[in-house]
């Protein structure tokens, strides 16, 4: 039976509940693979995640999905759990990522770009070409038990997009997804991390519960939530020190997503 979908008033409600609270902590994985080359620091060796996931494990933190946590947290059981997201949709998810989150008894969100399926990472001018998951690959990630989240439908920067492209990254890719698993996607992710408030309108509007940002400062809601990005050097002290920082540096949910969205409008 699919999860009951994340809807932005079960957020509100958590919002309002715990007004002052950090946003959920969220990291923010790419690729795993053993490759080392890595010029964008976006590549976890697989023997590296298996070590975070262990330090999640001895301290009683379970990683899940975006969507489950948010779940958790509207109905006040979030104790415990952490948000686990792997952006791009690379193919190494299912081959490296994927045995390790099965061993450690986690779940995921992977956002992937249904306009670039079957395709590699060409946004990046530099390093190693990656492959990317095909549609099969897709509903394999999804029949696993993971949570499948759109990243726009090509890897554009949504707060350079005119119209007609802001409406293709995000209700173009969120049919095109439908099409492939059988569902409605409910998270996104903002390629490059760039958001602004008209990216977060537009978000909201395609139908999305939930949005994953970088750092989106006062704009931080539902619709923009913060996380911190792991990469290869993240050591055991790296991931205690991101915890111990996460309430300090993370803005809260706002009590009003709306209010939060139209108060930053000077953001455009």
């Amino acid at each position: 039976m699919p999860a009951e979908p994340v809807t932005v008033p079960a957020v509100r409600r958590t919002a309002h509940r715990r007004r002052g609270a950090p946003a959920p902590w969220v990291l923010m994985y790419h690729s795993v693979h053993p490759d080392a080359d890595d010029p964008y620091a976006v590549t976890v060796p697989p023997d590296r995640l298996d070590r975070q996931l262990a330090w999640l494990g001895r301290r009683g933190l379970t990683g899940v999905g975006v969507g489950e946590l948010l779940r958790a947290r509207a109905a006040g059981r979030a104790a415990g759990l952490v948000g686990l997201t792997f952006d791009d949709g690379y193919a190494d998810f299912l081959t490296h990522a994927l045995p390790l989150l099965r061993r450690h008894t986690c779940t995921a969100t992977v956002f992937v770009l249904p306009g670039r399926l079957g395709g590699d990472n060409a946004w990046d001018p530099h390093g190693p070409r990656k492959p990317l998951l095909t549609a099969d690959g897709v509903r394999a990630v999804a029949g696993a038990g993971m949570e499948i989240g759109s990243h726009g439908l090509r890897h554009e920067r949504l707060t350079t997009a005119d119209d007609a492209a802001l409406r293709e990254e995000t209700v173009r890719s969120r049919a095109l997804l439908r099409e492939i698993t059988g569902q409605d996607p409910e998270g996104f992710c903002y390629p490059y991390g760039a958001v602004d408030a008209r990216a977060v309108r537009a978000v909201r509007a395609a139908g999305y519960g939930y949005a994953c940002a970088i750092d989106p400062g006062p704009l931080s809601g539902p619709h923009a939530l913060p996380r911190a990005h792991v990469g290869a050097g993240d050591t055991a002290w790296r991931l205690r020190a991101k915890r111990l920082l996460h309430p300090v540096r993370r803005a809260p949910l706002p009590a009003d997503a709306d209010a939060a969205v139209s108060g930053a409008g000077a953001l455009r």
